[in-house]
């Protein structure tokens, strides 16, 4: 992986990103978390109780497109992609930017799943791939473990008054505040242009991706 991947200006973008795209799949694409996948299973089961079978199979299947892009995350972190493909991570972000482009193109009026479940897969390699801010590690795409980690932090830099706890504290802050300030714009984007809105977390990508290349180019 390399030092960009793990940067703290890549990780706030690939949070403010997700955070937008949660909130741009529940206002328009029928009330489906593709990121969180905790809100979907928990949906799941609720619409299985109700024997809701159709209702159910929209947080199935961003389900499966989770697991399958974490197994693709995976090949790529072993290193077998870069036998056949040059600097796969680079390209993984290229994949997402072009298919949030694409969503941003369909209608509304198509199943929802044909959106939900290529922004799973995305989320499931953004939460593979990135999960380090140099030595400490972060969600992307859900806050309840960065929530954990900042109280840690906190209380670590507070009451231990640890230098270490302090940063900690900071970037975690800091990620937690990008992911909710990309809900909000998410929510407010959707509400106003519809699904055109995917078009803005993939400039976000196509920016990280821009970041990669400047970073392999600066001496």
């Amino acid at each position: 992986m390399t030092a960009t991947a793990s940067s703290l200006r890549f990780a706030l973008l690939v949070t403010a990103a997700s955070g937008f795209l949660d909130a741009y799949t529940y206002v328009s694409r029928g009330g489906v978390f593709a990121n969180a996948q905790t809100g979907n299973v928990i949906f799941l089961a609720i619409e299985v109780s109700r024997t809701h079978w159709r209702d159910a199979a929209q947080h199935l299947w961003p389900i499966l497109a989770f697991v399958v892009g974490v197994s693709i995350a995976n090949v790529i972190k072993t290193g077998r992609a870069e036998r056949r493909v040059h600097r796969p991570i680079r390209w993984s972000i290229a994949a997402q930017a072009a298919i949030l482009a694409v969503v941003g193109f369909v209608p509304a009026t198509v199943p929802n799943a044909l959106v939900t479940v290529p922004i799973s897969f995305i989320a499931a390699l953004q939460i593979a791939l990135f999960r380090n801010i140099g030595d400490l590690n972060y969600i992307a795409i859900a806050m309840t473990g960065n929530l954990m980690r900042v109280t840690e932090a906190g209380f670590a830099a507070i009451v231990d008054r640890d230098s270490a706890g302090r940063r900690a504290f900071g970037v975690y802050s800091a990620v937690i505040a990008v992911f909710i300030l990309g809900a909000l714009a998410g929510a407010a984007a959707t509400g106003s242009v519809g699904v055109r809105a995917a078009w803005i977390p993939a400039a976000v990508l196509a920016a990280t991706l821009a970041i990669f290349v400047i970073d392999e180019r600066t001496p």
